[in-house]
C-alpha cells in the first residue's frame, strides 16, 4: 500500500485555503441571455459549511430589462475585474460564475434597490453609493432587506439616503 505524502509547508498552504473555503458563504452569478440581446441577472446564495440554516439555494436578487439596460456599463466593469466575460452566451442558455462575498453583496444589494426604480438620475446616485459602500455597510443593508418583515421599507430608506438631497 503507497500512501501520498506532503512536506508540512504544502500541507498547511493546502489545509489554510480549505478552511478559508468552508468559513465563508458560497455565491452564484446566474446569467441568461434573452431574446433581443438582453440579459437577466440574479445572484444566488448556495449552502456551505458556513451557513448550516441553508438547506437550499437561496435568491438574493435579480435584474433584467430597463432597469438592467442603465447600469450594464457599471457592472460588467465590476464583473471584468472578476475575471467574468459575459459576451459568449447563448440564447435560452444559464450560465454559472462563482462570486465572492464582497462583489455579491454589493451586486446583490443594487439590484434590490434599483429594481423597482425608474428615475435614471437617482438610480445613478444609488448605484454609485453602492458601489463605494464597504463590504460590512453593504451586507447590513442586504440582511436588513431580506430578513426584515418589510423589506421595501429598508430599501426606501436606503434609496432617501442614496440619492441627492440638494436636488430641486
Amino acid at each position: 500500500m503507497v500512501v501520498a505524502t506532503l512536506p508540512l509547508s504544502q500541507f498547511s498552504h493546502h489545509y489554510s485555503s480549505f478552511t478559508k473555503n468552508l468559513s465563508k458563504p458560497h455565491y452564484q452569478l446566474k446569467v441568461e441571455k434573452l431574446p433581443v440581446s438582453d440579459l437577466a441577472l440574479e445572484i444566488w446564495q448556495l449552502p456551505s459549511p458556513a451557513t448550516p440554516h441553508l438547506k437550499n439555494p437561496k435568491r438574493v436578487a435579480g435584474i433584467k430589462g430597463r432597469n438592467f439596460a442603465l447600469i450594464e456599463h457599471r457592472l460588467l466593469r465590476q464583473l471584468k475585474q472578476l475575471n467574468i466575460n459575459l459576451t459568449s452566451l447563448q440564447r435560452g442558455k444559464v450560465k454559472d460564475f462563482d462570486l465572492d462575498e464582497e462583489q455579491a453583496l454589493k451586486i446583490g444589494l443594487m439590484f434590490r434597490v434599483l429594481a423597482p426604480m425608474r428615475n435614471r438620475e437617482n438610480m445613478r446616485c444609488c448605484a454609485e453609493g453602492i458601489e463605494f459602500m464597504g463590504k460590512e455597510e453593504a451586507a447590513y443593508w442586504l440582511g436588513m432587506a431580506m430578513h426584515r418583515k418589510n423589506p421595501r421599507r429598508v430599501l426606501m430608506a436606503l434609496r432617501c439616503l442614496l440619492t441627492d438631497p440638494n436636488k430641486d
